[in-house]
């Protein structure tokens, strides 16, 4: 019995050691196949498949480099905190194949490139020179070199709108950091910027001023969120900026027509004393010589329309004394019957050459309507020349000399300086008008169709064309013979009457001359 027991025991403990020693035997055979020898193999295979590629790459560059073609510029990046290295049992280290290519980085200056910096790398570095690719405000400059940029500008009065929106948004009275800030940045930044409008006039102080702002901008966009309340903010001060934009152009309107019909002092009492004078002549006195000529077809007729004496008189002078032939010439001004006393008189006094000129009153003649200047005043323009008599009193021209067949219109604004008796041997070829080329897009006297006519009218837009070219009445050569057989003067009291009804912006000055052409 007791040996039964000895054996039982003894198996026990062969059983207990068998469980203890069997794993242990187990697990120091998987260690013992993953050796630091092992390792390093197996990431030598893996460098070795990762890199092949690179190898071909640059293998492939060294001998193109010896053949004189350039490659493609290479940007390497030297990360000096970058380590991924093996090491084995005999302690070699075997690094990444971006720090064995990057083995150091050479600075060189080149005086062909005005201290340009360029960086190269030791195994691509046999006499190849790479140059930085060029951003795209580089690659303006060099395309155009005299071509000044503006985006710098742009962006600083961007920030500044900006900081004035927020400015806006920020309670009244309020003085936290963020409001103080951002006022002091918005001083010094408009302070800097100025009034430059290009790039090269900004300060560097302004251009040092731009991160500063960015920050503070930033803060505020952090601090006022409140997405709705800034878009009806900001429409608002659009909305505000537009009309106090209408009210400077309204203003500068009315100024220039102020400027352009205040007479002055010495001026008035020159009207002033020519009228006196005029009637206190004699009627008999009062008459202009040669005035068999008014009507002659074989002198040259000139006609203008004005109320102003001064610039009726250069005119006309300048016409007579820059013509080969004087005598055949015959002036024709019509004015109205407040100038007129005047402008009788100043010519009356004035007249040294042996040209022919006749003053006519418009206000004497039937050819206008007897409402016509109530029918101008209906046209709610402030600029006096839409509203003017003398200036639509042009398109009367058949009917107010109905003995002549052509005639030279010219303007109370123009200086003639040289002979213009030529233009009366121009073959006109059935045109109507005959007028100085001032039809070359970009020129300052080029005026397109849309500058006076309204073409929100679908009857407007379909008769006219908003591109077509106006022209001025400087000068211009008449065939009223051809004017009449057109009727004109019917197509235009057509277009006149019609102007009130559809309630279009035109200055019914351009109207006529789109059909005469």
């Amino acid at each position: 019995m007791k040996q039964i027991r000895r054996w039982q025991r003894i198996l026990i403990l062969a059983l207990l050691s068998i469980s203890v020693f069997a794993p242990l035997i187990f697990v120091s055979n998987r260690l013992k196949s993953i050796t630091p020898v092992g390792r390093r193999e197996f990431i030598e295979e893996l460098s070795k498949i990762r890199f092949t590629t690179n190898d071909l790459r640059l293998s492939a560059i060294e001998h193109e480099d010896g053949e004189g073609l350039k490659g493609p510029r290479l940007i390497l990046f030297k990360d000096g905190e970058f380590n991924s290295s093996a090491e084995s049992d005999g302690g070699n280290t075997y690094k990444n194949r971006e720090e064995q290519v990057i083995v150091s980085q050479k600075m060189t200056v080149s005086s062909d490139e005005k201290g340009q910096i360029l960086p190269t790398v030791n195994q691509l570095a046999n006499k190849t020179d790479f140059k930085p690719p060029l951003s795209k405000g580089e690659k303006n400059t060099r395309v155009q070199p005299d071509r000044a940029t503006d985006v710098k500008t742009k962006e600083i009065r961007d920030q500044i709108i900006q900081a004035k929106a927020y400015l806006n948004f920020a309670p009244p009275g309020s003085n936290s950091q963020v409001v103080k800030e951002l006022r002091g940045r918005l001083k010094e930044l408009e302070r800097s910027v100025g009034d430059a409008t290009k790039d090269k006039d900004l300060s560097k102080g302004a251009l040092r001023r731009v991160k500063p702002m960015e920050n503070v901008l930033y803060k505020a966009s952090r601090v006022f969120n409140n997405c709705p309340a800034i878009a009806t903010k900001l429409r608002a001060m659009n909305y505000n900026t537009e009309e106090q934009v209408q009210a400077q152009k309204n203003q500068a309107a009315y100024l220039m027509q102020l400027a352009a019909r205040t007479t002055p002092k010495g001026l008035h009492c020159l009207s002033m004393r020519l009228t006196s004078e005029y009637f206190s002549l004699d009627p008999e006195k009062r008459q202009m010589p040669n005035q068999q000529n008014y009507f002659d077809a074989n002198f040259n007729h000139y006609v203008v329309f004005s109320d102003n004496v001064l610039a009726s008189s250069v005119v006309v002078n300048s016409t007579i004394s820059s013509s080969k032939e004087p005598e055949r010439i015959v002036f024709h001004v019509v004015t109205d019957s407040l100038n007129y006393p005047a402008i009788s008189m100043w010519f009356l006094l004035n007249i040294q050459s042996k040209a022919t000129i006749q003053i006519l009153n418009i206000d004497d003649m039937d050819v206008l309507p007897r409402d016509y200047d109530q029918l101008l005043m209906k046209q709610n323009s402030n600029d006096p020349r839409f509203i003017s008599t003398l200036n639509h009193a042009r398109f009367y021209l058949p009917d107010i000399f109905p003995g002549l067949n052509k005639m030279v219109l010219l303007d109370h604004d123009v200086v003639v300086q040289r002979d213009l008796s030529r233009l009366w041997s121009i073959d006109m070829k059935g045109k109507v008008v005959g007028a100085v080329e001032t039809c070359l897009e970009g020129e300052s006297s080029f005026r397109s169709m849309s500058t006076f006519i309204n073409f929100s009218d679908t009857w407007v837009a379909g008769k006219f064309s908003p591109r077509a070219c106006t022209w001025a009445f400087g000068m211009n050569l008449i065939d009223l013979k051809e004017w009449r057989i057109r009727k004109l003067t019917s197509t235009y009291i057509k277009y006149f009457n019609l102007v009130r009804y559809i309630h279009t912006h035109s200055t019914a000055l351009a109207l006529p001359m789109k059909i005469t052409l």
